[in-house]
């Protein structure tokens, strides 16, 4: 009797757990419409997730995005005060500009939001280390989302480099962009901010060369290279007046050096990497597209990268997770701000080494 008595109590415990689970959702507020992949979140299905508001003024973009998704006036607001004193709010994702992400995090961390900006974190390091220093003062998470922080092949690549699959890894080498916003169809108000140095930090140098410094500072476990040396071209200079479109960024290390490729010239869209070690060669083409060398076999084998867990494959799921179970990111991981408090130093350095024209050493002031 006592323990079908325990049993039944442990029985509605669990269903008293799952059911709360399933209705804790995350109130989640965005800020911005300007930046294209907002989409994602206003695609985004989910149970544990609601958008409570969107903030936005650009009436272009709201009557855009109203049609789009049948989304009504009522979701609207003139400002995050507006949100914030109306709406009960969990989390805030941005996609406004990303010189704006500064605003953003200073008027949500002090009341205790957790944050989620689209990459870059910033548009310089002055700003980043201001940005991390606001969510330590206040002690909310501050998370960085990249495209291919989603990927298969991204975590693979690691399992196999972890695992001295390739043997010592030497080189790494990422080709990321497309053939330039303009060309593939960015709204006007996404291209006004992308195209600006002001409010973008650059141009394909920022919002392609994050992406190589990211995930070669989560490879890496978070070394800093020795050097960083860079050419940032303006091949399209009647379509990209003010900012690069086309760059070449060098990462030096002791043992190793990174390559990062980042244009809005490609002739087609990529985000790929190319991985070597003494040993072996791995050829992440896509997402979940693979290549694998040893040494040895002296032939490249297909591989196809097992499937990954639903927090990393599902970047507001993560989100929910951080916010709502206490999730902790490791450091150094992709969304982490410890790495990309290094990518934004990369690319500052970057910038300082095209303009110079020379290599710039780490500890360069």
């Amino acid at each position: 009797m006592e323990k079908n008595k325990l049993y039944i109590i442990s029985l509605i415990s669990f269903i008293f757990i799952h059911f709360s689970y399933g209705q804790d959702k995350l109130n989640l507020g965005v800020i911005g419409l300007v930046h294209d992949h907002v989409n994602w979140i206003l695609n985004y299905k989910s149970e544990n997730v609601k958008i409570v508001g969107i903030v936005e003024k650009n009436i272009n973009s709201i009557n855009r995005y109203k049609k789009s998704y049948n989304l009504p006036d009522s979701i609207f607001f003139d400002s995050m005060n507006d949100l914030y004193n109306k709406r009960k709010i969990d989390a805030v994702t941005a996609f406004n500009s990303t010189y704006d992400h500064l605003k953003v995090v200073k008027f949500f961390a002090p009341k205790g939001i957790h944050i989620m900006v689209e990459k870059p974190l910033s548009v310089n390091y002055e700003i980043a280390k201001e940005m991390a220093s606001i969510a330590k003062k206040y002690n909310i998470s501050l998370l960085v989302n990249y495209e291919t922080s989603w990927y298969e092949s991204t975590y693979h690549s690691k399992t196999l480099i972890d695992n001295g699959k390739i043997g010592s890894l030497n080189k790494l080498v990422f080709n990321t962009g497309h053939q330039g916003p303009i060309e593939i169809g960015c709204t006007s108000e996404f291209l006004k901010w992308l195209t600006d140095p002001v409010l973008n930090g650059g141009g394909a140098l920022t919002d392609f060369g994050c992406y190589g410094a990211n995930i070669s500072t989560w490879l890496l476990d978070g070394e800093k290279p020795l050097s960083v040396s860079c050419i940032a071209k303006s091949i399209k200079k009647e379509k990209y007046p003010l900012v690069d479109d086309d760059t070449t960024i060098i990462l030096n290390y002791e043992k190793k050096k990174v390559i990062i490729n980042a244009s809005w010239n490609w002739p087609y869209n990529r985000k790929d990497m190319q991985i070597y070690g003494d040993k072996g060669y791995i050829n992440a083409i896509n997402n979940k597209k693979m290549e694998f060398i040893k040494r040895e076999y002296n032939s490249l084998k297909k591989i196809n990268p097992p499937k990954i867990s639903s927090e990393r494959k599902d970047p507001f799921l993560l989100l929910y997770k951080v916010v709502k179970e206490n999730y902790k990111l490791k450091p150094f991981s992709l969304y982490s701000i410890e790495n990309n408090l290094i990518v934004s130093r990369i690319l500052d350095l970057a910038l300082k080494s095209s303009n110079q024209g020379k290599t710039v050493l780490w500890d360069e002031d």
